[in-house]
């Protein structure tokens, strides 16, 4: 075993993560939806999502059969909605063509539907124990620094180059130990900011370190000017209900409920659009919600009373309020929910 693959499984195994739920079993089914989570989130916000998901969908088999609408649901507030509609179309897909089965190599289950390289490799070792190398954020962190690698890692010839020495530096025992250090140093001690090199097993031969780049590597992703989207959400309310709307799948909160909406920057069209053009209005605080490519800037038009708009469209429905805040929708469309619940 390699110095760094050897640092790595003994630091590990002294000061390394040992009892996330995850960590107690080798299903498949279960590392694959805790690393599918573990995508873009840390750990601390997973758990209780991961511990809900489990309960109401406990095998492959469950997921596979589930609306659409309820797997959302139990992801709802998680964020990258995209994730849990993965989950469904791969859960399903396995169950139709393998009777449930996770194929074993890291190939096959990259071929899965929102799984990829770096996750398919991270269930390969976790449930099956395959030699295989990982490379999600923390662990390219790790490697960067430890081998000086400059640049943007989203950059393809830096991202090739990280890949090499992922796969280079494989141990041929203790993989699991290697992998889930790589994940704990990255997560626990070389962090993006403020790291601590003097608590790191890979210092004494981090080139980061000895060349006082730290704070340089990884580079960070080039800034530009994120554009802003404006839109007119309409909150409706009428006897503890509230309207909503159905997104289509395809878009950006694709099977979420939520307001709707309008894209006029006028008043006087958007309440056209709206179909409460003769209705009186109450116009609520705007605020701005971040996504990873763009703003969305929102302005919350509140009109109460049943009768004061035009009529529903198919896609929409009125949804006792109660029921709307736990339901199905995204993060920013929850607070104005439990804002009205509030004002009942």
């Amino acid at each position: 075993m390699q110095e760094f693959a050897r640092s790595v499984v003994r630091w590990q195994r002294r000061h390394g993560r040992h009892d996330l739920p995850w960590q107690r079993s080798r299903d498949p089914y279960r590392i694959w939806v805790s690393e599918v989570m573990l995508q873009q989130t840390r750990v601390d916000a997973v758990i209780p999502y991961y511990e809900r998901f489990l309960a109401r969908f406990p095998d492959v088999q469950a997921l596979a059969r589930a609306r659409e609408g309820e797997v959302l649901g139990s992801w709802s507030g998680l964020g990258y909605y995209a994730r849990a509609r993965n989950l469904r179309a791969a859960a399903r897909r396995l169950v139709a063509e393998r009777a449930g089965r996770f194929p074993r190599a890291p190939e096959a289950l990259a071929a899965l539907p929102g799984v990829g390289r770096s996750t398919a490799a991270a269930i390969a070792v976790f449930a099956f124990g395959r030699r295989a190398a990982i490379l999600d954020g923390n662990v390219r962190r790790v490697l960067a620094r430890s081998f000086g690698v400059g640049g943007f890692p989203g950059h393809p010839a830096v991202a090739r180059r990280l890949w090499s020495l992922a796969e280079a530096q494989l141990p041929r025992r203790s993989i699991r130990a290697y992998t889930q250090g790589l994940m704990d140093l990255g997560a626990m001690v070389c962090l993006r900011t403020q790291p601590r090199c003097a608590q790191c097993p890979l210092a004494p031969q981090c080139v980061a370190l000895k060349e006082g780049r730290i704070d340089r590597i990884p580079a960070p992703r080039p800034k530009k000017a994120l554009p802003v989207r404006v839109r007119h959400w309409l909150l409706r309310v009428h006897r503890g209900r509230v309207l909503l709307e159905r997104q289509p799948s395809d878009g950006l909160w694709g099977g979420l409920w939520a307001f709707p909406q309008a894209t006029q920057g006028e008043f006087r069209s958007v309440r056209r659009a709206l179909g409460c053009e003769r209705a009186s209005v109450q116009r609520l605080p705007s605020f701005e919600h971040g996504f990873s490519h763009f703003r969305l800037r929102v302005h919350p038009l509140l009109f109460r009373g049943r009768a004061v708009c035009g009529r529903k469209r198919p896609e929409q429905r009125w949804i006792r309020l109660a029921d709307a805040v736990r339901g199905a929708v995204p993060a920013p469309v929850r607070r104005l929910l439990q804002t009205l619940a509030g004002g009942q």
